[in-house]
């Protein structure tokens, strides 16, 4: 089940063997997002329908610490401790159906341009920062990824929309790092690659480059 508001705005409920898991994201970024200070307090965890404790940030890794959901579950005791779920099997297996159910529902906001640029432009830097902590599930964020060109305009670009842009005969993905769009886009640097009508990437986030390996470039 999926729904949509204003942005971006998916939820998902997913149900398991004894276990349902419901996530959404929110509208927008807060403004404590990467405050390291601050815990993960949006998953809350019932049994059996019974509330048992919130601040459950076991339930899904730190760059996915935005979004919001409700684990419940028929499988794990009512007196359950913080200390005995750390210990528990089907901790692992909410987590993987966690980080899983998140990326579906990032695919589905991506499936509309405007939703997608609103959501990226909230938690860009979370899916980076997965791509660079989250080997497992690295290939399938930089999917998520997107870039301004030389040839895209105001329009970011996939890299899979890149590739398909490739001049005939061009073997390689080019791409240029610098502190913004604007310092990079009248770079010199660029100036043979135009000449040659090569599409070139602006990677004008510090953490780009340490997802450029993962992300095919």
């Amino acid at each position: 089940m999926s729904a949509r508001s204003n942005m971006p705005p998916s939820t998902r409920a997913s149900p398991m063997i004894g276990r349902i898991l419901f996530l959404c994201v929110p509208k927008g970024a807060p403004f404590d997002l990467f405050d390291t200070r601050k815990k993960i307090n949006n998953i809350k965890l019932y049994v059996k329908r019974v509330f048992i404790m919130d601040n459950c940030e076991e339930f899904i890794p730190e760059y996915l610490g935005f979004i919001k959901g409700v684990v419940d579950s028929d499988d794990l005791p009512l007196n359950i401790s913080r200390e005995m779920l750390q210990q528990n099997k089907i901790l692992k297996v909410i987590r993987k159906n966690s980080v899983k159910k998140s990326i579906e529902m990032f695919n589905e906001i991506a499936e509309n341009k405007e939703d997608y640029n609103k959501f990226y432009d909230a938690f860009s830097k979370n899916i980076k920062l997965g791509i660079h902590e989250d080997s497992q599930n690295g290939t399938k964020l930089a999917d998520l990824l997107r870039h301004y060109s030389t040839k895209s305009g105001d329009e970011m670009t996939s890299l899979k929309d890149y590739v398909t842009r490739m001049k005939e005969g061009q073997k390689y993905i080019y791409y240029i790092t610098g502190e913004s769009k604007k310092a990079v886009e009248n770079s010199s640097f660029l100036e043979k690659l135009k000449r040659k009508g090569y599409d070139v990437l602006f990677m004008v986030d510090a953490i780009d480059t340490c997802c450029v390996t993962i992300e095919g470039v």
